[in-house]
């Protein structure tokens, strides 16, 4: 038992962060942390290789950083080509321990548009003195060097990997993940001794919704669906019931609106839901065999991964349940809630013709030319092929005036 405890203190916790710094990245960093302190590991390790990204994740995943909970925050940029730019170099500061892969870069920290053009005026001021205090306080609360840190705002400043151990903007170079546990073994960090050198390493993978989240922000996806939301509406438009193209335009807009962060990720799911709903009930109102009911099953899935994937850990539901529910819905409502609708809305027969089906009872008895009966409290004639005695039961097969003509139940 000792030993397995021992072996387990060793370990090491390792997330790998590749691409712009979204609410996804955000939201798998935070996972990361969570994962590494149920696991009781000496360290979790972030692999770094970022452009940069938006200013409200980069808070977010720094200020979990600065959070004093115990758990030691590596971050490692990484590999030889990569850099921390803009977003990254906030978020490389925060660390506990910083290190840098040879040949890679760090810097140029000042903020943009989401297009890439420079801000103007007044929004520009307020964004580099924000930018610019912010960094200031991560440098300073982790001893790392202040001037270059607002340089890195003010005049983009971007320096190697080399030229920042020198200016103590990193703590060191390291060749690989061997040398990097080789290096910050023996660092008191937190309060805690770290015991890596030849530790073993827990690799933490993007879970499908954060995967696949991630996926529909990357620059070349979000324009594809601003096309598909563009040529999609505009078909809808031109050709009336086409249906497809009003249906793929819908939820390419919705995941734009998400991906450009003009959406929180719980409003875009919540509209994706709604918008299935919509599609489910539509389905019983048009002849489209099915292709409502299949465009709302679609957006009915993302919309769980959004709205589920942001949970704690303990709230969390594996992509298969999020998509069998999708599944089992658009079923429920092809095969009972269409039927359901179409029933409710349905024009009923109003008049004589409403009673055919209705059950009567004979009051005067029946032959083929006369007698009567009585239906909803009203007397009518009625006839039948058959003879029919008084107190008998009958059904309505046809109306004809003031003459109904009837068989035994």
């Amino acid at each position: 038992m000792t030993t397995q405890n021992k072996t387990a203190g060793k370990q090491v916790a390792v997330i790998s962060v590749e691409g712009t710094i979204n609410p996804t990245a955000a939201d798998y960093i935070l996972r990361g942390i969570e994962t590494a302190r149920q696991k009781n590991v000496q360290a979790l390790v972030v692999k770094l290789d970022t452009p940069g990204g938006m200013l409200k994740s980069m808070k977010k995943i720094v200020q979990a950083f600065l959070r004093d909970d115990g758990l030691p925050v590596v971050v490692y940029v990484t590999p030889e080509g990569a850099s921390a730019a803009s977003a990254g170099t906030f978020i490389t500061m925060a660390a506990n321990i910083a290190a840098m892969a040879p040949a890679t870069n760090i810097g140029a920290a000042s903020p943009v548009t989401m297009g890439g053009g420079e801000i103007d005026t007044v929004m520009q001021k307020k964004l580099f003195n924000y930018s610019s205090s912010f960094i200031r306080s991560i440098a300073k609360q982790r001893g790392r060097n202040i001037k270059w840190a607002v340089s890195a705002v003010r005049s983009a400043e971007s320096v190697t990997a080399e030229e920042a151990v020198e200016l103590n903007i990193v703590d060191f170079i390291a060749s690989d993940m061997e040398d990097l546990l080789a290096q910050i073994d023996g660092k008191t960090i937190e309060g805690r001794t770290l015991q890596t050198k030849n530790g073993s390493v827990l690799n933490i993978e993007p879970s499908f919704a954060e995967e696949f989240l991630g996926f529909i922000m990357q620059p070349l996806v979000v324009m594809i669906l601003t096309l598909v939301a563009i040529w999609g509406i505009m078909g809808e438009i031109s050709n009336p019931g086409a249906v497809i193209p009003g249906i793929a335009g819908a939820i390419a807009l919705i995941l734009v609106l998400y991906a450009s962060a003009a959406l929180p990720l719980n409003t875009a799911g919540y509209i994706l839901i709604v918008l299935a709903v919509a599609l489910f009930v539509a389905e019983a109102f048009t002849p489209t065999f099915g292709i409502l009911i299949t465009g709302g099953a679609i957006a009915m899935f993302i919309g769980f991964l959004m709205l589920f994937n942001d949970l704690p850990k303990s709230m969390q539901i594996s992509w298969e349940w999020l998509a069998g529910a999708a599944v089992l819905t658009a079923l429920f409502f092809a095969f009972i809630g269409v039927a359901g609708l179409k029933a409710q809305f349905k024009k009923r027969p109003m008049g004589s013709e409403g009673m055919v089906g209705m059950k009567a009872i004979v009051v005067d008895s029946i032959n083929d030319k006369s007698g009567r009966v009585l239906v909803r409290g009203e007397y009518w004639t009625a006839v039948s092929d058959e003879p029919l005695d008084v107190d008998e039961t009958v059904i309505i097969e046809e109306t004809e005036g003031l003459t109904v003509k009837v068989k035994k139940a």
